[in-house]
């Protein structure tokens, strides 16, 4: 295995320069540190984690506690791609990751306990019943935590701007001609609050009085239960003429039901679905959404709970809003 000390003769200067190189220290020169870094990578160098560990009192360990009620784990539409640029984010920082669950082998922890017994210096919270209690002990406990979507106390959190995504898209339906708009949202946590809120509100703002038989419950990312309600609405005598559904893989379960009844998509009925996954742009119509935009959530994310970390003294306990964009698609018929 490559060491420091290799390095050092390799470059001819001394292992504390190296050292400097490798830690990304300022008090050497660019050209200096440059070389080192060329002559590392060449000769395969990677730091002993053990020894990193000793000299920073940290894991260099990120714990991810991730738990949707759909249980589709890492195929989750919304929250993989957004794991998937923490994950870089973090790597980039020179952190790996580690998933947080209940068990260790045979043995039953609660979400703190995991993290201390896996000595991560961090924990992003994604997707979890925040009422939990074993979820509050964990957001309480002192490890340093970014939420996902959802705003506690003194805790850092990065959210997708739900109330002007919902306000943009339905302002565009509106716009179109619809007045009598269905939304079937997901179960009640704080995005499904900020979501119906900004829906009421933004109906109101166009003088739309919204009729409660519209406003359905549903569950995020579960096609099957918004099949069901759109079965419903489709057969109330007084139809909307615009359904939206709580996000596009919903929204494909609503497109099946409407289809199956010989009914045309946008003529006959309209459909909007949210988050501007990939599949709302393969299916035929084009599915009109808006995108959240996973890739920066998850990046800003990182950034901050590495912030955290490495500068508590200095780093803000602040909520970060990443905007996204409406996505104007074919399944939304023009009604002027």
């Amino acid at each position: 295995m490559v060491s420091m000390k290799d390095i050092s003769e390799t470059c001819g200067v001394s292992i504390a320069t190296v050292s400097k190189a490798l830690n990304g220290r300022t008090d050497i020169s660019t050209s200096t540190k440059e070389r080192v870094l060329e002559v590392a990578k060449k000769m395969g160098y990677v730091p002993n984690s053990s020894a990193r560990a000793l000299k920073t009192n940290r894991t260099y360990n990120i714990g991810v506690l991730f738990a949707d009620e759909a249980r589709s784990g890492l195929t989750h539409s919304y929250f993989s791609p957004v794991l998937d640029s923490f994950r870089q984010g973090v790597e980039e920082k020179g952190y790996d990751i580690t998933f947080l669950g209940r068990h260790v082998g045979k043995s039953e922890l609660s979400y703190s306990e995991h993290s201390k017994y896996r000595g991560v210096d961090g924990v992003i919270v994604a997707c979890v019943d925040f009422e939990a209690e074993e979820v509050k002990e964990l957001l309480q406990s002192g490890i340093p935590v970014v939420t996902i979507d959802y705003i506690f106390n003194d805790k850092a959190c990065v959210m997708s701007d739900n109330i002007r995504g919902m306000e943009q898209l339905v302002s565009y339906i509106i716009q179109c001609g619809h007045k009598k708009i269905a939304y079937i949202h997901g179960a009640d946590s704080f995005v499904t609050r900020s979501r119906i809120g900004s829906f009421l509100r933004t109906m109101k703002r166009y003088g739309i009085e919204t009729e409660d038989r519209y406003i359905r419950e549903g569950i995020y990312h579960a096609p099957d239960v918004s099949a069901k309600i759109t079965h419903e609405l489709l057969s109330l005598e007084d139809r909307p003429t615009c359904i939206v559904y709580p996000d596009d893989f919903s929204c494909i379960g609503g497109i099946n039901v409407i289809r199956s009844k010989g009914l045309s998509i946008p003529n006959d009925i309209s459909v909007a679905g949210y988050d501007g996954q990939r599949i709302a742009h393969v299916i035929e119509p084009k599915i009109t959404t808006y995108r959240q935009n996973t890739e920066q959530i998850g990046k800003v994310a990182a950034a901050k709970l590495v912030e955290l970390i490495e500068q508590p003294e200095l780093a803000l306990v602040e909520r970060l809003d990443v905007q996204g964009e409406l996505i104007r698609g074919c399944s939304v018929l023009s009604m002027k």
